[in-house]
């Protein structure tokens, strides 16, 4: 097989398969430019948690064994990904970045990752996360910070923080995410990548506590909107332990196959809308200017851009009850069992799901549900959302969340991720894109949100605008500089790297 002229570690996942395909580039050549990508640069960030890198090479040279053989290729044959530690990956640890769960192996894949592994892809290593997803920072008492790539001062967000990271060093073409209050969205965002949370259902979780509260889902993350669909395209399977997930005939309403092949867009022909803020998310005035400056370059490329939003009332009120509720399903007993090996996050939401009244979250869900027909209201009259991802730049990672705003408190530990939890709420489809740096030099992610159900046409839309964005010259994405994050020093010598001190 030929060597590809460019490091293999950089290349795409849709770029790889093919080249896969044609013999061009072998699965073991790219797997061990993703290794040495590691090698060069994890002891800066800490995004790849756990790994066997043994087991790597041989997956990788049985993939090139089955190219040689002319043997029938799965989707993402030969492709390496990496895999949130909130999801089992047999033969490695599954912490949840819990000291309690240290020592938890894993036995058998989860669905995701088996869906994966069908498919011809090969697991990296496990990603780094915050305890329990709990909260947009990555940092636990386990594997210690995650740091973003742009600035290792600077948090990646969170939860899927490592994934993030992993994807802008170019570890891998794929990461899994999961996302509740922006849990890929956010790290995306900050970290110049891409994250999509599906609809409801669109992604099977079969191990979702709260089943019929479909807040948490998981989805694809990558560095292209492409690759992202073709993700999608393996993840969206007929599952029926997720009551979400409609199944007919063993088939879903929605053609996975379209996600791997995205349809262009007329973008002159959309209704788009714009918002800052929702009417209520406490974004920082960079965010603000930064957003400022999107638009007008945006707008010529669309049939116009109105300045509108949701009604979004009671959002921050509904998101907390129906949070914390969620937390009051496991992980009541780890705190009452193990208060020591607890971290503040999870000491949080459970204490506040127990400050709940049965008639609290009686009226959250009756507030949920006008919530959400408002949103389909809205979308009566617009097609498309465009949003900041994020309300806050990136911050020094040793703040364990934002406490104020521009000066102003916030209201809780997850307060700041208001841009992404407020279509979590109603259910809709959204992505976060790359969309230049703000003043701080940091990435700045572009949140674009469409109808219930209309994931296809939301991740065409992106992609799109993606196109459109690498051709204006101070929005176009740029690569985190690798070679000084190469001469980096350890992140884990770094003075709280294991505390939430």
């Amino acid at each position: 097989m030929t060597v590809a002229s460019t490091d293999p570690a950089d290349l795409g996942a849709l770029e790889a398969r093919r080249m896969i395909a044609r013999k061009d580039l072998s699965p073991v050549e790219l797997t061990q430019a993703c290794i040495a990508r590691v090698d060069a640069l994890d002891h800066a960030v800490n995004a790849l948690i756990a790994r066997d890198f043994d087991a790597v090479r041989q997956g990788a040279k049985a993939a090139e064994a089955a190219v040689m053989s002319g043997a029938p290729l799965g989707l993402l044959h030969g492709l390496p990904f990496g895999v949130k530690d909130m999801i089992d990956v047999a033969g490695l640890p599954t912490t949840f970045g819990s000291e309690i769960f240290r020592d938890n192996m894993a036995s058998t894949d989860d669905a995701i990752v088996a869906a994966m592994r069908a498919q011809g892809a090969v697991p990296l290593g496990k990603t780094n996360n915050p305890e329990w997803s709990a909260g947009g920072n990555t940092r636990n008492r386990v594997y210690g910070v995650t740091a973003n790539p742009y600035d290792v001062t600077r948090t990646c967000a969170g939860s899927s923080g490592g994934s993030a990271v992993a994807l802008a060093c170019g570890y891998a073409p794929l990461a899994t995410g999961s996302d509740t209050g922006g849990s890929l969205r956010n790290p995306a965002a900050f970290c110049g990548v891409v994250g999509f949370r599906p609809s409801p259902g669109v992604v099977p979780g079969n191990t979702r506590g709260t089943a019929l509260i479909p807040l948490p889902t998981s989805g694809p993350m990558a560095r292209s909107v492409a690759d992202a669909g073709l993700m999608l395209q393996v993840l969206a399977r007929a599952d029926r332990d997720d009551p979400s997930t409609v199944v007919i005939d063993g088939a879903t309403p929605w053609a996975p196959a379209s996600f791997g092949n995205l349809p262009r867009v007329d973008l002159s022909s959309l209704r788009v809308a714009m918002s800052e803020d929702f009417g209520f998310a406490p974004v920082e005035g960079i965010i603000r200017d930064h957003f400022r400056k999107v638009v007008p370059q945006l707008a010529p490329f669309l049939a116009g851009v109105d300045e509108a939003h949701p009604n979004c009332d009671g959002a921050d009120r509904i998101f907390s009850v129906l949070r914390a509720v969620q937390f009051l399903c496991t992980h009541p007993k780890l705190v009452d069992d193990h208060p020591d090996l607890v971290g503040p996050n999870v000491h949080d939401n459970v204490a506040e799901g127990r400050s709940y009244s049965a008639e609290d979250v009686a009226q959250a869900l009756f507030a949920q549900s006008r919530y959400y027909r408002d949103w389909q209201s809205f979308f009566e009259r617009h097609d498309y959302l465009i949003t900041p991802a994020v309300t806050i730049s990136p911050r020094d990672w040793h703040e364990l969340y934002p406490t104020q705003i521009d000066g102003v408190a916030t209201k809780s530990y997850y307060h700041w991720l208001a841009m992404a939890y407020a279509s979590t709420l109603a259910g809709h489809p959204s992505i976060t894109i790359p969309c230049g740096h703000d003043a701080n030099g940091m990435p700045f992610g572009l949140q674009i949100i469409g109808k219930r159900h209309d994931d296809l046409g939301v991740l065409a839309v992106a992609a799109e605008l993606e196109a459109v964005i690498a051709g204006l010259s101070d929005l176009a994405p740029r690569r985190p500089d690798l070679t000084a994050l190469a001469a980096a020093p350890a992140l884990r010598n770094a003075p709280g790297f294991l505390s939430f001190e």
